[in-house]
């Protein structure tokens, strides 16, 4: 079993979205991550989708760009995005899956042989560019969530099982380390977290290992638009 990820998809399949807003080259974007997808991905591998699946704004145009997602190979396991409005209710979100390949992340986690994963969208950091006052309120309540992811964690973490933490913003900002949530991934001893949401020309390290845990930014326009190995 082999796990990889990626993140941003931005599908738009019920509407025209333009990409370029993210820079140039992202014609045809997806059709080059499903072909690599098939390529690496098998049956019985793990695909991790950081958020920002769709540009749908209703349910109904979620679920649409969601089965656009059914052919492809290996199990699916989902956390929302900023910009994934059309996730709305965890019950009715997994009820309505494609097929039993599509698992959704809320509040919890999935354990697959040795492997605990779990995961939240997260929220702009102390240091970053865009983080204001307005943003603590947020930035708490996403910790407060992977808080309680950890507990379902305990519960099914055995000896040698490894960790894989998702989260859809960047854990930390380039100013600043010492987040709220980089304490909660290395007080829990996580061995992988995979993250999404820059873009464009923006820097971050799209890997990088910080107090024995490797951070991975699986952005699809920094990755090239391919599906990225974590273990």
């Amino acid at each position: 079993m082999k796990i990889f990820s990626i993140s941003d998809l931005h599908l738009s399949g019920r509407s025209e979205k333009p990409m370029d807003i993210f820079g140039a080259g992202w014609e045809n974007h997806f059709e080059r991550i499903k072909a690599d997808w098939l390529k690496k991905v098998g049956d019985d591998d793990i695909v991790l989708i950081c958020g920002d699946v769709s540009w749908g704004l209703s349910f109904e145009d979620g679920l649409y760009d969601l089965n656009s997602l059914k052919g492809l190979t290996g199990k699916k396991v989902f956390i929302r995005g900023n910009h994934d409005y059309w996730w709305n209710g965890i019950t009715k979100l997994r009820a309505a899956a494609p097929d039993d390949s599509f698992y959704f992340l809320q509040n919890d986690c999935l354990k697959f042989g040795d492997i605990v994963i779990c995961g939240s969208r997260g929220w702009t950091c102390p240091g970053s560019g865009d983080y204001t006052e307005n943003d603590e309120k947020l930035y708490l309540r996403e910790v407060e969530r992977f808080k309680l992811c950890f507990k379902q964690v305990e519960k099914v973490r055995e000896e040698g099982d490894k960790l894989i933490v998702m989260i859809h913003y960047p854990p930390y900002s380039l100013k600043v380390r010492d987040t709220l949530f980089m304490r909660l991934f290395s007080e829990q001893r996580a061995d992988k977290v995979v993250f999404g949401h820059i873009h464009g020309a923006a820097y971050f390290p799209l890997r990088q290992v910080i107090d024995g845990t490797e951070y991975i930014l699986t952005s699809c326009d920094k990755t090239g638009f391919t599906v990225q190995r974590i273990i």
